[in-house]
């Protein structure tokens, strides 16, 4: 491999004056700029990233950690975001952290001694005080982790409630929750936009809502639960896609007819939702333009650009299809 050495060999100049035209800093004389890209250009020299990231203390590279790299919402989320840092110049570190504290805490420590510029996190542990230790920008995506946090998250409330009551409309008489993981504050939003719904219904009772822990298998197994408890159950709202998905395995094992004798909603919009059978009617958040305001963001931060805005609530829609 070409070294900086043999590219100031080459130009006749000293490492100094490669690394100064390389790195744009200090005065470099025209003709004498001319012949160490001239080098540059003979030997195909690539600088080498991690040492420059050494000197500098600084990278082009950006971090995004979530918690479940299998969950599609986050892999659609994570493709966003490389898009947007590639426009901008930038690479993407993805780690999973699989919403464990420590796991977490040990990422944000490689991104520090990997010099990233700024990090895009979805997290439940992470708190005020570690970001502001970070001392680089960050930016909470999917949840907020603090007031005054860059923040992107969508109307989980709101959409919860849109899809109670599209089951109510559809003729559901006793509607189920599969609800997302406790502590996280957009499974509670959506188990809040659910109960504001349904909480004065006679049928109501607390059994009605069980744990899928926004994980299919979980969700399966909570189902199964929730059906053999309460069999009159005839509309399920899941907090994610993949627990929805969940619900109708199970609706399929137990023989009930979707959407005859068992509607199901989820809640997300992944590309998935819309390749199964029967396809899933959903609450759909605009994955993909929150992974690119999110990057955009953050990268505006770095390069200390003016942001207008540091809190977004996007919008979210119902799209019916045959699970209802």
């Amino acid at each position: 491999m070409t070294s900086i050495k043999d590219v100031a060999r080459i130009a006749g100049v000293s490492v100094a004056t490669v690394s100064r035209v390389l790195n744009d800093k200090g005065y470099v004389g025209q003709r004498t700029r001319e012949k160490v890209e001239k080098a540059i250009k003979e030997t195909s020299y690539k600088p080498n990233e991690v040492a420059r990231s050494l000197f500098k203390k600084r990278s082009s590279t950006i971090g995004l950690i979530v918690p479940d790299i299998m969950n599609p919402f986050f892999t659609e989320l994570a493709r966003a975001v490389e898009d947007m840092a590639t426009k901008l110049g930038y690479n993407v570190i993805l780690c999973n952290s699989d919403g464990n504290r420590d796991k977490e805490q040990a990422y944000l420590d490689v991104l520090k001694q990997q010099y990233v510029n700024g990090i895009i996190v979805s997290s439940n542990t992470l708190t005020a005080q570690q970001v502001e230790e970070l001392n680089i920008p960050v930016v909470s995506i999917d949840r907020e982790i603090s007031k005054g946090l860059p923040t992107i998250v969508v109307e989980n409330k709101k959409g919860a409630m849109m899809a109670t009551r599209y089951l109510q409309s559809k003729g559901c008489k006793n509607i189920g929750h599969i609800r997302g993981s406790y502590g996280v504050v957009n499974a509670e939003e959506r188990y809040e936009g659910y109960k504001e719904v349904v909480a004065s219904e006679p049928w109501f009772k607390e059994s009605y809502v069980v744990n899928g822990n926004y994980d299919m298998q979980s969700s399966i197994a909570a189902t199964a639960e929730l059906l053999r408890l309460h069999p009159e159950i005839d509309g399920i709202f899941a907090a994610n896609d993949i627990m929805a998905i969940g619900a109708l395995k199970v609706a399929h094992q137990l023989g009930k007819k979707v959407p005859e004798e068992l509607a199901v909603i989820g809640f997300d919009g992944i590309k998935l939702s819309t390749v199964m059978t029967p396809e899933l009617t959903t609450i759909v958040q605009p994955i993909y333009k929150l992974g690119e305001v999110s990057a955009e963001m953050l990268i505006n931060l770095m390069e200390q650009q003016p942001i207008e805005n540091t809190y977004y609530k996007l919008d979210v829609e119902l799209i019916e299809r045959n699970s209802t």
